[in-house]
């Protein structure tokens, strides 16, 4: 099990990276343990995050890094006007169909990850204001965000569980292992 501090994978910095990736993907999937669609899809604070949003979420932005890194189309991209449905489950989406999808997109995020020659390697970004300036980032690079990102998604994913009823990382971990 996956919890709070991987092991290196392997004693390489690409499996270092996918573990430390796979230990946040962990956490926010743990978050939803045992609540039902409708306590998963709750904001129980001002905000408008959902457990079950969050899951969809970083599904989504995983995946559309992985297409920029891959440089193929996202079938999945956003548009302006459907922006908010990724941060919540739509036309009868289910947790489990979009802990599935994550799966493939991890999968396939880790096959991708492993293919590429070098980390250094680099491919082109749109241009957008929250992009580094020359408009290319590296493997690597790409890896680091993923982490920042779903570590940053996972504390968020940790406060509406909190919220919810009380239970934190550390009893849900608890709970996976038998312990609960």
């Amino acid at each position: 099990m996956v919890a709070l501090v991987p092991a290196e994978a392997q004693g390489d910095e690409r499996g270092a990276f996918l573990n430390f990736i796979e230990a946040q993907r962990a956490a926010i999937r743990r978050a939803a343990r045992g609540l039902t669609e409708e306590q998963a899809a709750s904001r129980p604070s001002a905000s408008e995050l959902s457990l079950s949003g969050l899951i969809k979420h970083v599904a989504e932005v995983e995946l559309n890094w992985l297409r920029l890194a891959q440089q193929r189309p996202n079938e999945r991209q956003r548009t302006q006007e459907t922006w908010g449905e990724a941060f919540r489950l739509t036309d009868g989406e289910t947790i489990p169909e979009i802990v599935d999808f994550w799966a493939g997109v991890a999968k396939e995020t880790e096959d991708f990850v492993r293919s590429v020659p070098s980390l250094d390697d680099t491919f082109p970004l749109p241009p957008a204001p929250w992009f580094p300036k020359d408009g290319r980032v590296s493997v690597r690079w790409m890896l680091l965000h993923l982490v920042q990102e779903m570590g940053r998604h996972a504390g968020h994913a940790d406060i509406v569980r909190e919220s919810l009823d009380g239970k934190v990382s550390f009893d849900l971990i608890a709970e996976e292992q038998g312990h609960g």
